[in-house]
């Protein structure tokens, strides 16, 4: 059941704009993770990636800290959680553990980049 939605409510996540150290390092990573590159690149101070009908942008912070990855999540829905799994795992990327069903009814698993960003990339089951 939903709630109604009330003029001027927000309808979706356009975009999620992450503040990463090393541009080229960040740009490689995202796009062995299945990210089509829009616009910068490896040299840009901003590059922006397609997720779905969104986008992740990259904005380059050279003063960036070291973090320890506490700062949350973004989840991603995709057609196939193992197939997605088994691409980035693959491509020499590390997710932190296997795909699993959880108790919330999603398929999912996470994976984090070079700057500590969390990724969940996940499918309600079904």
């Amino acid at each position: 059941m939903s709630a109604p939605v009330a003029a001027g409510s927000v309808e979706q996540i356009n975009a999620v704009t992450l503040a990463v150290a090393d541009m080229a390092r960040s740009v490689a990573f995202y796009r062995e993770a299945g990210f089509p590159l829009l616009a910068g690149g490896a040299r840009s101070g901003f590059t922006s990636l397609r997720a779905g009908t969104g986008f992740v942008n990259l904005q380059h912070d050279p003063a960036l800290p070291d973090q320890d990855g506490r700062w949350g999540r973004v989840i991603f829905f995709v057609d196939d959680v193992d197939a997605t799994w088994a691409r980035v795992s693959g491509s020499g990327l590390r997710p932190e553990q296997r795909p699993e069903d959880a108790a919330w009814g999603e398929r999912f698993f996470h994976l984090r980049d070079p700057d500590g960003h969390e990724l969940s990339f996940a499918r309600p089951l079904g």
